[in-house]
C-alpha cells in the first residue's frame, strides 16, 4: 500500500466530442490533481514535456503542514510542461491561502476562481476554459463562471476540484467536459468497495465527466486498488471530414 501510493503514472486518455471545433485539430491537456504532500517526480515531467498544450492543476495542490518550498518546487516542475491553470481545492484552504495565491500569481499561474479563459483559432472558433472555486468550502459560483464565459463559445471545459458539481450541470449550460479530482478514487479500496468510486469517465446528458484518482494521498500515505495517476488528455472531434 505504501509503494502503491508512490507510483508515478501518466495515463493517456483520448476524449472525442461531436461538437469539438475542428479548426483546433486536437488539444492535449496535462491534468494533475490532489498532489497534497507529494513531491512531483521529474520522471513524470520529462514524460509529458513537449506533449501538452496547457496544464491544469485540479486543486489540493497542498495541505496543512506542507512547506511552501515544496509547493514552489512542485510548481516550477509543472510549469515546465506548458501554460498552467489552477483551481482551488478544499485542502488548499488549510494553509495561508493568501500566501498560496501570491505564490501562484508570482509564478505566472492563472487561477480560475469562478472565471473563464478563452482560446481562439484563426478561423474564429472559440474554446472556453472555466474554473470554479471549491464546492465543499462553499466558494463555488458556477453561475459567475458561466457568465464570464458567455454564449459566443463553441466548446466549454469546466474544471472543478469536487466532481459533485455535476449535480448542478444542465444541458443548456453547454459544458462539454468536466475535469475533477478530490475523491482519490477511494484511495483505499477492498475489492469493488471504496469510500468513493474509482476515477474514470462517465456521461451525464451532453457532458463528459472525467474524474482522476489524483497524485497524492490524504489522511494516511497509503493506497490500495486506486493507484495514483496524472493524465495526458487528448481532446478532438469525433466527426470525420
Amino acid at each position: 500500500m505504501w509503494r502503491e501510493a508512490r507510483k508515478d503514472r501518466v495515463i493517456t486518455n483520448t476524449l472525442t466530442f461531436t461538437n469539438f471545433p475542428k479548426s483546433f485539430g486536437k488539444i492535449t491537456i496535462f491534468f494533475i490533481s490532489d498532489i497534497h504532500r507529494r513531491e512531483v517526480s521529474e520522471n513524470i515531467i520529462n514524460e509529458v514535456k513537449g506533449k501538452a498544450d496547457i496544464v491544469i492543476i485540479g486543486g489540493d495542490l497542498t495541505e496543512k503542514g506542507v512547506p511552501f518550498e515544496r509547493v514552489e518546487k512542485n510548481l516550477q516542475l509543472i510549469k515546465m510542461v506548458g501554460p498552467t491553470y489552477f483551481v482551488w481545492g478544499n485542502n488548499d484552504y488549510e494553509v495561508d491561502y493568501h500566501e498560496l495565491d501570491s505564490l501562484l500569481l508570482s509564478m505566472g499561474i492563472k487561477i480560475l476562481d469562478n472565471t473563464a479563459m478563452f482560446f481562439e483559432t484563426g478561423e474564429g472558433e472559440k474554446l472556453a476554459l472555466l474554473g470554479i472555486d471549491d464546492l465543499r468550502e462553499g466558494r463555488s459560483r458556477l453561475d459567475l463562471a458561466l457568465l464570464d464565459a458567455g454564449d459566443d463559445v463553441d466548446f466549454k471545459i469546466l474544471v472543478s476540484h469536487n466532481p459533485e458539481i455535476k449535480s448542478e450541470l444542465q444541458p443548456e449550460q453547454g459544458i462539454s467536459l468536466l475535469l475533477s479530482g478530490h475523491t482519490h478514487g477511494g484511495q483505499i479500496r477492498f475489492w469493488k468497495f471504496g469510500l468513493y468510486p474509482k476515477g474514470g469517465v462517465e456521461h451525464k446528458n451532453e457532458t463528459t465527466i472525467f474524474v482522476s484518482n489524483g497524485y497524492g494521498t490524504s489522511g494516511v500515505p497509503l493506497r490500495l486498488g486506486a493507484p495514483p495517476e496524472t493524465h495526458l488528455l487528448i481532446l478532438q472531434s469525433s466527426q470525420s471530414e
